[in-house]
């Protein structure tokens, strides 16, 4: 896709992450099966329904602006699952492979707390008010799940490094 007006970045960046949603709503339950940790587990599928209401907010997005998605994918998230699917293959099942999750799972977070800013900045400069309200809401429980998964890090490392002990 050729991008050469503020529009067309506003649907490329908006296809990209619709992609990444899409791509993690497929993961989420892989991950949530292979943690140990029953709060981890629970956030996983929490996200899972988030997640999926994030694409509806996509769609109510591209409604109401009359816009039009392109078909693409996203590489990054493509690369994060794929980070996250070594991670369930190569470390055995308990808290090392829990904190493993939790990384690859805020790594995930990162990218689309950075892909939702952009494009709130942008959908605002396009006087896109109601892609904008709901981009605002995509990233504030992107933000919110960040937060989950930084107090599950920080209860579960006493968990990885008694493993390492034992």
């Amino acid at each position: 896709m050729t991008v050469k007006t503020l529009e067309d970045l506003f649907i490329h960046e908006l296809s990209d992450v619709y992609s990444a949603e899409k791509q993690l709503a497929r993961a989420l339950p892989r991950m949530a099966r292979a943690a140990e940790n029953p709060e981890l587990a629970a956030a996983f599928t929490q996200h899972l329904e988030e997640t999926r209401g994030q694409i509806e907010r996509i769609d109510a997005l591209v409604d109401a602006h009359e816009l039009r998605l392109k078909r693409i994918k996203c590489a990054a998230m493509e690369g994060l699952v794929e980070e996250s699917r070594e991670m369930i293959d190569e470390v055995e099942k308990g808290p090392v492979r829990d904190a493993a999750l939790i990384g690859a799972a805020q790594k995930v977070e990162h990218y689309e707390i950075a892909s939702y800013g952009t494009l709130c900045a942008v959908a605002k400069q396009l006087g896109y008010t109601k892609g904008l309200q709901l981009l605002k809401e995509t990233l504030a429980e992107e933000k919110a799940t960040d937060e989950k998964l930084t107090v599950l890090a920080e209860a579960g490392g006493g968990n990885a490094k008694a493993a390492d002990k034992g």
